[in-house]
């Protein structure tokens, strides 16, 4: 009998992150959903996977924090087993702001969480999955952003640059663990409807901002997910270093 695929999703609570754990669900796979503070809604989104006959648990953890990181894949270890699937999609974006106006600590904040977690799960992850370390395999999909291509001026530089960051190590992860069995790809969304416009101070974002972009609407978090769930599947298995836009051609 062929092994249960797993899959461990970071920030995966609400969502972009909540909408790939439903479809991962969906299609079979063993869903480990992160998150940092919030229980509340990763166990709702963790009960109602297992209420329609999926495997799931919830893991706390900080994953900017290696100690927290190290737990977490321990525990998915114990738990559900060898992982298939890392999905990096914790992130973090701070107040609507000019550079100048930026202190260090809030840009190390996002570094740390948006740049530095990235790493030592995809540390982990190549631990379990290559085959220089005896693995199977495994892919990795990267949640960057079109802000990486934008750099977001006047808004967030920071979390901009967090995710040119993240562009960076997809394309040079690929090519060192290539030959190794993983894939790591990457998806780069734009306007999404999601909570973390809230986080910058303006929930109506997209409102504003949606006449900019040639399909004249926000994008939702199933879309993001499905362009996900696609790069971690066999369908895309002559694809590696890649990055698929989700800007609605902005």
């Amino acid at each position: 009998m062929r092994a249960q695929k797993v899959v461990v999703i970071t920030g995966g609570g609400r969502g972009i992150g909540a909408a790939a754990a439903k479809l991962f669900a969906k299609e079979g796979y063993a869903v480990c959903i992160n998150y940092k503070s919030n229980s509340e809604t990763a166990n709702t989104l963790a009960q109602g996977i297992i209420a329609e006959g999926g495997r799931c648990i919830t893991v706390q953890a900080d994953v900017s924090n290696e100690a927290d990181v190290i737990r977490m894949f321990s525990t998915v270890d114990k738990e559900l087993g060898a992982i298939s699937v890392l999905v990096n999609n914790a992130g973090i974006l701070k107040q609507q702001s000019r550079l100048e106006e930026m202190t260090a600590d809030r840009i190390n904040e996002i570094l740390f969480n948006n740049v530095t977690s990235y790493f030592i799960c995809s540390r982990e992850a190549v631990k379990r999955m290559s085959s220089r370390h005896g693995g199977n395999g495994g892919v990795i999909v990267n949640v960057s952003s079109g802000a990486a291509r934008t750099g977001s001026p006047n808004e967030y530089i920071d979390y901009a640059a967090s995710k040119g960051a993240i562009d960076t190590l997809t394309k040079g992860l690929s090519l060192e663990v290539a030959a190794e069995g993983i894939r790591v790809n990457c998806v780069r969304p734009g306007l999404i409807h999601t909570d973390m416009h809230a986080d910058g101070g303006e929930p109506e974002r997209i409102e504003r901002l949606k006449s900019k972009i040639p399909l004249q609407r926000g994008g939702e978090p199933e879309e993001v997910a499905e362009a996900i769930y696609w790069l971690a599947s066999e369908k895309s298995s002559f694809s590696t270093g890649n990055y698929l836009d989700l800007s609605g051609g902005l």
